[in-house]
């Protein structure tokens, strides 16, 4: 009995662990639940008050209203300035020698003589290298006996055909030379005593450095102030804080396009007497100062008004009143444009009606006499 009893109370203990780990647990669930359902809640809350707010005040919650400036509400009157400039042209390119052969021999055969080696100097009409001549020398002698049979004869008609025929003869026998077409240096052998050449392959290149040139692109519009005898300012890289002089000694007279569309010149420098540190095909940076100073009218962008291929600007007249003006123009950058021609004087007053949140325009309302814009 006794053991039945006990069997009975551990069971109604363990019924009643069970259902108070189940209690627990529902509880925790509906305490889960009410959280979410305020969370949910006071997010809709939020989410209303957020646009209440933003409907209200344009603005979001915890933000700083934006100030507002006040409309301009009639036109801002302007000065026409007037900018003197002097005009710089950039540069750069690359240096080549001033004169540049590529020997070559007329005629083939086996090499006999390679008379130079690189680095060598070399003058006017020296012979540089030889090809075997043996076939050339036996023709120009079989010609010439053949000339005195002539002349003994006294056939005139075979004499004048024999003279040709030595003419030929010598002329390939001075194919079997080459020779130096100016006095430079040896830059480049590619030949060798005993080697087998055939003609028309180059055999040596010579350059002269007394003289360096470079050849350099000048647009249509700043060609117009380019001529010949005008210095240019050379920097190079090799030359750390040295300027080159250079002087201008070519400019074509036919122009190109660049694969941009742009129009330009290739135009020649020449560096007379250049340091030795300075080889051919060193590049570049320089100028070109244009020696003369210019005067332009400038005017903010904003004030020329086009339609139709038609610019306009407004004055304010002697009275006070509006007067449009007919002006052709040219964009500088930077927000401004020059006045190329009209009735517009450095001084007068112009009156613009900007667009609102034209911040560009308030700078260049407000900027001194000369504004941004200093000339190139």
């Amino acid at each position: 009995m006794r053991e039945s009893r006990g069997q009975d109370d551990s069971v109604q203990t363990t019924e009643m662990q069970v259902r108070s780990a189940l209690k627990k647990k529902l509880r925790k669930r509906r305490i889960r639940r009410i959280i979410g359902y305020l969370i949910f809640i006071l997010i809709i809350a939020l989410g209303f008050f957020v646009y209440q707010f933003y409907k209200t005040n344009q603005r979001l919650p915890f933000t700083q209203p934006v100030q507002t400036r006040a409309a301009i509400t009639g036109p801002t009157e302007v000065k026409v300035t007037e900018t003197v400039y002097s005009q710089v042209i950039d540069l750069s390119g690359s240096v080549e020698a001033f004169q540049t052969q590529t020997v070559v021999f007329r005629s083939t055969g086996a090499v006999t003589q390679v008379n130079v080696k690189e680095g060598d100097r070399v003058a006017k009409g020296d012979i540089l290298a030889k090809i075997d001549d043996t076939n050339q020398r036996y023709n120009v002698a079989n010609i010439e006996s053949r000339i005195e049979e002539a002349r003994l004869t006294g056939s005139q008609r075979d004499l004048e055909l024999y003279e040709l025929q030595l003419l030929q003869a010598e002329n390939s026998l001075d194919y079997t030379e080459a020779k130096a077409n100016f006095d430079g240096l040896v830059a480049a052998v590619n030949i060798e005593e005993g080697g087998y050449f055939e003609a028309g392959t180059p055999a040596m290149i010579i350059i002269d450095r007394s003289k360096l040139k470079a050849t350099v692109e000048i647009d249509e519009i700043d060609i117009q102030n380019v001529e010949i005898g005008m210095n240019a300012e050379l920097t190079f890289d090799a030359l750390s804080g040295k300027t080159i002089p250079s002087t201008v000694t070519y400019i074509p007279m036919l122009g190109r396009t660049t694969n941009q569309g742009i129009g330009v010149l290739d135009v020649e420098l020449t560096i007379e007497n250049p340091p030795e540190e300075i080889y051919p095909g060193f590049t570049f940076a320089g100028t070109i100062t244009v020696p003369s100073e210019s005067s332009m009218l400038v005017v903010p962008t904003s004030a020329v008004a086009t339609s139709r291929n038609v610019s306009t600007v407004t004055k304010k007249g002697a009275d006070g009143n509006p007067v449009s003006v007919t002006v052709t123009t040219k964009y500088l950058g930077e927000g401004m444009t020059q006045i190329l021609s009209g009735d517009i004087r450095a001084g007068d007053t112009l009156l613009v009606t900007p667009t609102g949140g034209n911040s560009l325009f308030n700078m260049m309302v407000n900027s001194s006499p000369g504004g941004p814009f200093m000339g190139r």
